[in-house]
């Protein structure tokens, strides 16, 4: 038995959508106003500000030289973002991936709304409680923005065959050529796959085929554009690196490996909570036989077999990270909401009552769960009591929708969800930004690097790792110098100041740069640092 729903018409299912994109917009731009550059985007930043300075290129850059591992079409629209502003900040290099996500969440929305609103709300709630979409939604990320193209790709393909909508050959194409620009041959492969498994379950094997040869075509000739690009842009040499770092690194693993099952067994936590309760959904269908064999059922299939031709496809390559499985989510999240779009079975029902209570606890969980953590880290977590009020609230407004059925799935979910971003915004956030800093200590060694108009070198920081998250916050063109021997670092002529890690200081010990005196101690991305004079007199 099928779970009544409203009979809205596409247009007004469209109008909603729109209004639910808007407010998760705003959801994943809350708050964000010149925070300062951390971890990974800290290289998106980065890119963004020296585009900024010297103007548009194929690829993006750092140091002002080439930077192979990605083309400069992300950082291309943080750049125009930017340009009204004069400057890179946290909003504006976010903001792509906030609209990426906010896309996400129409289409869902779209997918599933015209079968049941409750599986709608259900399945975005799912998604935005997901571990990893909570973390790159907030930050720039190239794999949510390639996410929102991949289920544009098989939206639009979907819709073709179930909303009456036009076939959209040539939009398909354009969002395959977006997603090459984007996330490079990667960007072009998922999608297609998606799509592809559709095709292939619905039984359109005529499409299947034509489809997948201009796929390949596009692949190709991007593949050769993009090579062409690198020649034009660095040389041979440059081609070579981005060979290395956009393919051949990640097929052997040379960028970092794991094993073939991890994308399989890690996402029961990078991909909490819709994952594990998406693997339950799918028990429970296969344990009932398949009671709903409808349109219900068979967007099931479709939704599981894009996610599984997603994680099995990504699985070959040998480097993997959990970020890089990002669109396989809305497809979990679908098949996770799905208990809300049918009735009649036991098994549908107890995981319903086990969301729902979920759900109803998520504000008194973490309500415990940070009073936990303030006792023990009260300096690292600070005041909490404007949360724990928030959370008490949204406790409360749960428990009084527990008791109006009509509002279940929605207003729990949406009680929820509040809670966990309000907790992820107000205390995580302000944590790891604590944690993480390298702003101020970047802003004290090139106040006294100006002042002497010295040198700096970066000892033993690498040019593409931890010096990065030094000069995101240097805000005009600056070449420090760069050694990683004590040989090498002797040999610099003063003034000069070097910066390291104070595990690299003790290992100078032995050396007369051993004997200086440290001029600044800090932290720095979590880990201790000195900065030193060259040249100076040691300490007796």
């Amino acid at each position: 038995m099928l779970l009544s729903s409203t009979d809205l018409s596409r247009s007004t299912l469209n109008r909603q959508s729109w209004l639910l994109g808007g407010v998760i917009l705003l959801l994943l731009v809350l708050g964000n106003y010149q925070q300062a550059a951390i971890g990974f985007d800290s290289r998106f930043v980065m890119f963004a500000q020296e585009m900024l300075r010297h103007g548009p290129s194929f690829f993006p850059t750092t140091y002002g030289e080439p930077y192979p591992d990605y083309s400069a079409t992300s950082t291309f629209f943080i750049y125009l973002l930017s340009l009204p502003f004069g400057q890179v900040s946290s909003f504006t290099a976010w903001l792509p991936t906030a609209i990426s996500g906010a896309i996400i969440a129409m289409l869902v929305f779209r997918l599933v709304g015209s079968h049941s609103r409750q599986w709608a709300a259900a399945s975005i709630a799912w998604m935005l409680l997901s571990i990893t979409f909570i973390t790159e939604a907030r930050a720039v990320s190239l794999d949510l923005m390639l996410a929102a193209v991949a289920v544009a790709v098989f939206y639009t393909g979907y819709a073709a065959d179930h909303f009456g909508a036009p076939r959209r050959t040539v939009g398909l194409l354009a969002l395959l050529v977006l997603g090459f620009a984007i996330r490079g041959p990667i960007g072009l492969v998922v999608p297609t796959g998606m799509l592809c498994s559709y095709y292939l379950l619905s039984g359109q094997f005529r499409r299947l085929f034509i489809f997948g040869l201009m796929a390949l075509a596009l692949l190709l000739l991007g593949i050769g554009v993009l090579l062409l690009l690198a020649e034009h842009t660095g040389g041979a040499a440059f081609v070579q690196d981005v060979i290395r770092m956009q393919v051949t690194g990640r097929i052997d693993g040379s960028e970092g490996a794991s094993g073939p099952l991890y994308y399989f067994t890690s996402s029961l936590g990078n991909y909490a909570l819709a994952y594990p309760f998406a693997l339950l959904v799918l028990a429970a269908v296969l344990a009932t036989g398949r009671a709903d064999r409808g349109p219900k059922l068979q967007l099931i299939s479709y939704a599981a077999a894009a996610g599984l031709i997603v994680m099995i496809g990504l699985s070959i390559p040998l480097a993997k990270k959990a970020r890089y499985l990002l669109p396989m989510l809305p497809m979990a999240a679908i098949i996770a909401g799905y208990p809300f779009a049918v009735i009649g079975t036991r098994t549908f029902s107890f995981i319903r009552r086990l969301t729902l209570g979920l759900w109803w606890l998520m504000p008194a969980l973490l309500f415990a769960t940070l009073c936990v953590g303030h006792h023990r880290m009260p300096e690292a977590l600070g005041s909490i009591t404007p949360i724990l009020v928030l959370l008490a609230v949204l406790q409360a407004a749960a428990t009084f929708l527990l008791f109006k059925p009509s509002y279940h799935a929605m207003g729990l979910a949406t009680t929820a969800v509040a809670a966990v971003w309000a907790t992820y915004i107000l205390v995580v956030e302000p944590v790891e930004r604590q944690m993480y800093d390298t702003q101020s200590l970047t802003q004290s060694v090139m106040q006294l690097v100006d002042a002497d108009s010295a040198t700096l070198v970066l000892h033993g920081m690498g040019k593409d790792a931890k010096a990065i998250k030094f000069m995101v916050n240097v805000d005009r063109d600056f070449h420090p110098a760069f050694t990683d021997t004590a040989k090498q670092l002797e040999a610099i002529a003063a003034p000069a100041y070097a910066l390291m890690t104070q595990q690299d200081f003790n290992k100078l010990k032995a050396t007369p740069l051993g004997a200086l005196a440290p001029v600044l101690r800090d932290r720095f991305d979590k880990d201790d640092y000195v900065l030193l004079r060259l040249g100076q007199q040691p300490l007796n």
